[in-house]
């Protein structure tokens, strides 16, 4: 139990960092039509201004963090595990950053541990991109620029289940089913969080869907350490 109490869950969702593509700077217009061209297929005619939409919340250089979540390990009086969540929501990505940052500086940063499901290919190095992006100095928890992903101390429900097969991808949705993790997506996921923030302004809708990967990573953390789950009548909502 006391293993686990120092491992802090992390789940973050973005988005394209502007709905009006024709809004953006030129430069980073030339930029993105670059990176564009990279993954744009020859059969597609798809416009950079629609793949910028499509895409461009992935790309930590494009996008933007709207919503992060996270989660801790205690135990309550009777001496069961419990999982206490938390989310950080706001339309102003500095607000979003520099919340969050505060929440680690009152943690142990050097006893502490992120865990993400494929943390170490996106959500680590995106939440430190951006930080640096709004002029904010990174947490010691997130300064490991220059390290390879296996010299990383932190932890990746991905990278465990891979069991050192790095040319595989499982996503946390498989995942939870394959362990009969409960979740409540609903009609929502990653590919539509661009479309619900900007098209139906719906901040609250992505912060629901946030939390519930929260859960869902630290639930398929206990599973992959074959430990039981945390009941549900545990899980707090801070």
């Amino acid at each position: 139990m006391d293993d686990f109490r120092n491992i802090l869950f992390i789940d973050i969702e973005t988005a394209a960092c502007s709905d009006n593509y024709t809004g953006i700077s030129e430069r980073l217009k030339v930029q993105w039509a670059r990176k564009a061209s990279f993954f744009r297929q020859r059969t597609e005619d798809q416009t950079d201004e629609v793949m910028f939409h499509e895409r461009a919340g992935i790309y930590a250089e494009f996008g933007k963090v709207i919503v992060i979540g996270m989660g801790k390990f205690s135990a309550n009086e009777n001496g069961e595990r419990i999982l206490k969540t938390r989310i950080f929501a706001n339309h102003d990505e500095k607000v979003v950053l520099q919340e969050f940052k505060q929440a680690l500086e009152k943690m142990d940063q050097g006893q502490v541990r992120l865990c993400a499901h494929n943390g170490k290919e996106f959500d680590y190095p995106y939440l430190s991109r951006r930080m640096l992006i709004q002029g904010i100095a990174l947490p010691s928890v997130l300064n490991f620029s220059g390290k390879k992903s296996w010299d990383i101390p932190h932890l990746d429900t991905m990278e465990m289940w891979k069991f050192g097969d790095y040319k595989h991808y499982t996503s946390l949705d498989l995942l939870a089913t394959l362990f009969d993790i409960p979740t409540s997506k609903g009609d929502m996921d990653g590919s539509k969080v661009n479309e619900v923030y900007y098209r139906d302004n719906d901040l609250n809708k992505i912060a629901e869907y946030c939390a519930g990967d929260v859960v869902a990573v630290a639930q398929l953390f206990l599973r992959l350490k074959g430990q039981p789950m945390v009941e549900s009548k545990n899980i707090q909502a801070g």
